[in-house]
């Protein structure tokens, strides 16, 4: 295929990504709109009379449990997210043969790539732990419409690296950024969701009245806080590893290590707040929302610093831009 042929294809990919990942979205959205709330435990009736119906289930049922539909609806979803991903992947491959280089040198290619880095990391929690089905639409949810707002204003043509770029510390670096910008994506959205978890589970309700809210359908607190702990502690470390390539980028192209750079300077509060974020996870009177909040502020300086500090202000990364 030609240069353009491919690059045509990487568009139109990107369009079927964005519908697959809407079903995903919908079907998540439904199980989580029509399944039961987990049950809360209640051991004095478990033990029940040998030939007893079970107390714990509807009557008129056997005794058998009953079938749980909604939950089809969410293992759709995860089929449609996998399909999704491998029309993704697709993108950047399709994009990378047009070009003839890795297949992130604007803020298009590197914000398609974190994006999908997100998904892939949340399908690898699901395969490990179902029940994490119920926050898909909270993962596929603004994934639709970063991708929509990311073809809509970030959308480059396919073409050369600009010179600035053509070093292979631009493999090294930014994939770095890349896989730690995806993972904390998941991070930040378990952190949210833990905020919401923890503050439903720590409401008072009437003894036997029935969970309406989805907010209690989502896992418990304890499971959401797990998760954005563990995935932050994955993607520190390969965050730390993109700033120190990125300063010794920096002393190869530009003869220093750090020279206050707009980008530079909201990589390293980024660096500090996860930082602080796995520190104050393990601090007495720090766990929980505190740190939760520390998590969601710390991802927000990552967006800040892909789209502000690249599109308005003026620094040597200016040409991480749409052009």
């Amino acid at each position: 295929m030609t240069s353009e042929a491919l690059a045509g294809l990487s568009d139109a990919l990107f369009g079927v990504t964005i519908a697959v990942y809407g079903l995903a979205a919908v079907g998540f959205c439904a199980e989580l709109a029509f399944g039961r709330a987990p049950a809360p435990a209640r051991p004095h009736l478990v033990a029940v009379t040998a030939g007893a119906p079970n107390p714990t289930l509807p009557p008129g049922n056997g005794g058998e449990a009953p079938k749980v539909r909604p939950a089809r609806w969410g293992q759709l979803g995860v089929v449609l997210t996998g399909v999704g991903a491998v029309a993704q992947t697709g993108v950047l491959v399709a994009r990378s043969a047009a070009a003839g280089r890795v297949p992130w040198g604007n803020m298009y290619e590197f914000a398609t790539a974190a994006v999908l880095v997100g998904v892939l990391s949340y399908l690898f929690l699901v395969i490990r732990m179902p029940a994490l089905r119920r926050i898909g639409v909270f993962v596929l949810g603004p994934t639709v419409i970063g991708l929509v707002l990311i073809g809509m204003y970030l959308y480059a043509e396919s073409g050369p690296l600009v010179a600035a770029l053509r070093s292979n510390w631009l493999a090294v670096h930014v994939s770095a950024a890349i896989i730690s910008f995806g993972v904390f994506i998941v991070s930040g959205v378990a952190s949210a969701l833990y905020l919401v978890a923890a503050r439903r589970e720590g409401a008072e309700s009437p003894v036997g009245e029935r969970a309406t809210g989805w907010g209690d359908k989502l896992p418990s607190a304890e499971a959401l806080d797990r998760v954005a702990h563990r995935t932050a502690v994955f993607g520190f470390p390969i965050w730390t590893f993109a700033v120190i390539a990125g300063a010794i980028w920096a002393e190869s192209a530009w003869g220093r290590f750090w020279g206050w750079d707009p980008k530079e300077v909201w990589a390293f509060i980024s660096w500090a707040l996860y930082a602080a974020y796995l520190h104050a996870r393990n601090t007495a009177g720090w766990r929980g929302a505190p740190s939760a909040w520390t998590n969601l502020v710390a991802l927000g300086t990552m967006v800040f610093n892909l789209l502000f500090v690249n599109l308005v202000s003026t620094g040597l990364h200016s040409y991480g831009g749409v052009s």
